[in-house]
């Protein structure tokens, strides 16, 4: 297989064969033109790219459209509707990821489990907002001591005994 560059195309040889690419183009270009000249529809030369791609996002456009078709959100489904879902999702899972992957990393373990993500979103206090109402399935709760149990440790173990007698006596005395 050789190919020249020329001003005019690339004249290509293969098996034995000359090739002139633009008379091939022009000729796939003139299949798809009207009566206007102008090509109608999509030429050979161009290739499906996605709308997750052009938006630039990792989540899927095209899927995200669908669902708010199928589930009767509206009437109708405008083409930006989705693109800013998929951002606003991915955007979401994004922030979870990378707390819940400092709390794997605090808790000195490489797999997010659960745990870190329960332990990431209750620790930030606008995630903490927007999943008020959502159990994270074995996720436990956060470390916590109420401080009223805290203040009592000083006393020692008689001490508390004692409290607890004299004010019995005392609710005893009243009556």
């Amino acid at each position: 297989r050789r190919c020249v560059q020329e001003t005019g195309g690339i004249n290509a040889e293969y098996m034995g064969n000359s090739i002139n690419t633009k008379s091939l183009y022009q000729h796939i270009n003139m299949s798809t033109t009207g009566k206007g000249g102008k090509a109608r529809g999509k030429t050979a030369s161009t290739k499906q790219v996605s709308r997750s791609s052009k938006a630039g996002l990792a989540f899927p456009v095209g899927r995200i459209s669908r669902f708010l078709k199928q589930g009767k959100y509206g009437e109708r489904v405008g083409a930006g509707a989705p693109v800013y879902l998929a951002a606003v999702l991915e955007y979401l899972t994004a922030e979870v990821l990378e707390l819940a992957g400092n709390a794997a990393k605090d808790n000195k373990k490489t797999r997010i489990i659960p745990r870190h993500i329960q332990l990431a979103v209750r620790n930030d206090e606008e995630l903490n907002r927007l999943m008020a109402n959502c159990t994270i399935a074995d996720g436990g709760v956060l470390p916590n001591i109420n401080p009223i149990s805290v203040s009592y440790t000083h006393l020692t173990l008689p001490t508390i005994y004692s409290v607890q007698i004299s004010v019995v006596a005392v609710s005893l005395k009243k009556k």
